[in-house]
């Protein structure tokens, strides 16, 4: 009964650990929307709002790793509780800019830290053949998180002030997490060798001789320092090489850009209104939450490898797809945020026809927060990056005069067939029919693309990276990878337009492709895999071979 009590709050806390890390991801779509008006934020401020979050994240990824291994992973669950609930309450009861800068700082500081320390914690709690399931919940969370986001933008879009439920409703989950823990034990329940697992028939030995090798080797937990990341020692240099290349290959796939340009290809096939595009946003997001319950399934079945290859090949073929498809059939791209709001360029409606252009968008059509999981996630700050581009270049409520309003409203209507035509007449000259067939190529290919990183990347990373490392190192290597992952984010985010500009969007889609090819390969030369085995005989695998 004890048992079965802990597997259950241990699945409660990784489940709402990643429930409160998407929606505080995904909730800023919408409030933003309002923020821009109620605040008059520039698009600087709007970036730099956007952004808070991301420096918050990087300051936890430097100095969480330290609290996690030293004051332990249950009291670091804790005190990122405490701070979310204080930043959500600045962000309730913000009344400056300021206010609202330290509030997402904040609320990015305390959902870094418990990303982390969940990941770990749950990982450390339950049986060897639970672990993947368990510690894959949390990015079930992330999904749900940022689906329940999107649903809660659509009810406040039109409340006044409403911006102001969306940041003070994360302090629900956030207080039930927080009971939830203090029923688990302070530290994981520890049996004595992995034999003792095998003997419970929680797992099963690889032969006779492992078994002998465990009774002479007492597992023993041992002290590091953080320069022994990078030495020979029990072989960290290479445990460190692979959680290195899982982060950074995690973000250089391109899952945060390929997410960030969602809404062009839904608008380029037809999801022409808001509420279709809106539609197609739920649509994405809800293949997002199936592919990781399927990934939650199979973790400890098929194994991390598997997984982790099968999702990178689909995710190369994919974006290689969309990469040939734009060759063909280009979409527009744009870069002002301002572009669609200027009075005096009302050409900027037809030089950025794949922009929705209403002035009354209840909620942001643009899924890019999907594509913020990252840390999953690697949280996607270069997603975060677009979308504020594109939202405050399609929000204009207050901002413009209503007689433009009605004029815009108006062009809307004339626009729709310039816009399919502008969008199905590529330079190639290629007939409209065959214009839509690559669209929906592309289309289901972005779908693939985020199916295939739900069921690889997304889980997987997280889950090699809880286990891989000695319990004494464990939170401050995994701080010391995820600091590498929102560093990647925030390099791709500030290099990803000017690139496009330099190479071209499908020759940038293709050199994913070949980045994801790469993945391939460094996880098949690289990655162990570590399914059906205790922590503790995964660290002495790694200790004993090269």
């Amino acid at each position: 009964g004890r048992a079965l009590l802990v597997l259950l709050l241990s699945a409660t806390v990784s489940l709402l650990g990643g429930l409160i890390f998407g929606y505080e991801l995904g909730i800023i779509s919408g409030a933003l929307l309002q923020l821009q008006i109620d605040f008059d934020l520039s698009c600087f401020k709007q970036e730099i709002l956007v952004s808070a979050l991301l420096i918050g994240a990087l300051l936890a990824s430097l100095v969480g790793g330290i609290l996690i291994d030293r004051h332990g992973r249950r009291r670091a669950i804790l005190v990122s509780n405490l701070i979310l609930l204080v930043g959500s309450l600045i962000l309730t009861l913000a009344r400056s800019f300021i206010g609202l800068i330290i509030g997402r700082m904040t609320v990015g500081f305390a959902i870094s830290v418990s990303s982390m320390a969940c990941c770990i914690y749950v990982s450390e709690m339950v049986a060897a053949h639970q672990r993947g399931l368990l510690v894959s919940l949390y990015e079930v969370g992330i999904t749900v998180g940022i689906l329940l986001s999107y649903a809660l933008n659509y009810i406040f879009a039109d409340v006044d002030e409403g911006w102001r439920y969306m940041f003070g409703l994360a302090i629900a989950p956030t207080a039930m997490q927080f009971l939830s823990i203090l029923f688990l034990p302070v530290n994981p329940v520890k049996l004595n060798s992995w034999d003792s697992d095998c003997q419970k028939g929680l797992i099963q030995l690889q032969n006779t001789e492992d078994r002998e090798t465990a009774k002479r080797e007492p597992y023993k937990e041992k002290h590091y320092s953080f320069l022994d990341l990078f030495r020979t020692r029990d072989n960290m240099r290479r445990r460190t090489l692979v959680g290195l290349g899982l982060v950074l290959f995690q973000q250089f796939t391109g899952q945060p850009n390929v997410l960030g340009y969602a809404s062009k290809i839904f608008h380029s096939v037809g999801f022409q209104s808001n509420s279709s595009a809106i539609l197609a946003s739920v649509g994405l997001g809800a293949i997002k939450v199936v592919a990781t319950l399927v990934a939650m399934a199979f973790a400890d079945k098929a194994g991390r490898r598997v997984l982790l290859m099968a999702g990178c090949v689909v995710m190369a073929i994919s974006v290689t797809t969309i990469g040939l498809t734009s060759r063909i059939a280009p979409l527009a791209m744009a870069r002002d945020c301002k572009a669609a709001a200027d009075p005096n360029a009302s050409h900027s409606l037809t030089q950025h026809p794949l922009t929705p252009v209403t002035s009354q968008l209840a909620v942001s059509p643009i899924p890019p927060a999907l594509g913020a999981l990252q840390r999953q996630a690697g949280p996607g700050f270069a997603a975060t990056r677009s979308l504020t581009k594109v939202f405050t270049s399609t929000q204009s409520r207050e901002v413009v005069p209503s007689s433009f309003l009605t004029q815009k409203r108006g062009l809307v209507g004339q626009l729709k067939k310039e816009t399919v035509e502008s969008t199905g007449a590529p330079s190639g000259g290629a007939p409209w029919t065959e214009q839509m067939v690559l669209n929906w190529i592309t289309l289901l290919s972005m779908m693939a693309f985020v199916s295939a990183f739900s069921i690889g990347f997304g889980p997987m990373t997280w889950l090699v990276l809880s286990e891989i490392y000695p319990a004494g190192i464990r939170g401050r290597a995994f701080a010391f990878c995820n600091s590498f992952n929102w560093a990647a984010n925030l390099l791709i985010s500030l290099s990803f337009l000017d690139l496009i500009d330099a190479i071209g969007f499908s020759w940038m889609f293709l050199l994913y492709g070949l980045m994801g090819a790469m993945a391939v390969i460094f996880i098949y030369l690289f990655v162990p895999e570590t399914k059906g085995q205790s922590l503790e005989e995964i660290d002495q695998q790694f200790s004993r071979k090269r």
